[in-house]
């Protein structure tokens, strides 16, 4: 099988578009989304109804539950909060139960979570060695575990020894002796400091993993943004990829 990793679209339509055009080329035969494809844009419904079309293994991101009214958001930070109110309030009961029902982990030939897959209804980030090596000790060895939630896109790898490094490569060969948590980064707002849409081509008949970028509109997302009258900086740091 050769899967499309998607993650983090967070409702910017443009961003999204861009990366489905780039992988109509890439010749997949499935795809995964790890979460978190609303919240923050400014098209969520468009979002939710071009993502359910594609079939994919799917898991539920903390911004889905959090807008479909399933958790709280006390916690979150200003823009946040406000993007997931407006976001509430333009979800169809039909979306937000939608949103409901994705599981928090998925796992069969792989894993999939939106955060780490250690107590995965936690959404802890996995963003440095320590946060890994829980994450790694939640799945077998030989495994591959995709996540999101970071918006950055990198890859970890557990070899024989236990030893846990990350790996900033852009293509990794899979070895059956390691295990992997691969973070394909954020379609819809990157925070690793390239602003392009991310995301991952999965070969499993070539043992290859490959994080890919694509260039889209921010400038049309980002006035959207500003004009649904969603706080303005989630749309600036778009052009930041921060």
């Amino acid at each position: 099988m050769r899967y499309a990793i998607i993650a983090d679209i967070h409702a910017n339509l443009e961003a999204c578009e861009a990366v489905l055009e780039a992988i109509d080329r890439e010749n997949v035969d499935a795809f995964i989304c790890l979460g978190d494809i609303v919240g923050y844009g400014a098209d969520p419904s468009r979002v939710i109804e071009i993502t359910a079309r594609l079939n994919p293994v799917m898991v539920a991101g903390n911004h889905d539950l959090a807008a479909a009214g399933a958790r709280e958001i006390s916690g979150s930070t200003p823009s946040a909060r406000a993007a997931i109110e407006w976001t509430r309030d333009r979800l169809t009961e039909r979306e937000k139960r939608f949103l409901k029902e994705l599981p928090l982990v998925w796992r069969e030939s792989f894993v999939a979570a939106h955060g780490s897959p250690h107590h995965p209804e936690r959404f802890d980030y996995v963003s440095g060695l320590s946060a890994a090596r829980s994450a790694f000790s939640s799945f077998g060895a030989g495994a591959c575990c995709f996540i999101g939630h970071t918006h950055a896109a990198r890859i970890f790898v557990r070899d024989e020894a236990g030893g846990i490094t990350c790996d900033p490569l852009p293509e990794l060969k899979i070895s059956k002796k390691c295990s992997y948590i691969i973070n394909p980064g954020s379609v819809g707002q990157p925070r690793d400091s390239d602003p392009r849409a991310a995301y991952a081509i999965f070969d499993e008949e070539r043992s290859l993993v490959q994080l890919k970028r694509v260039t889209y509109d921010i400038d049309k997302a980002c006035r959207k943004i500003i004009d649904a009258g969603l706080p303005q900086i989630l749309g600036e740091r778009l052009r930041l990829g921060k």
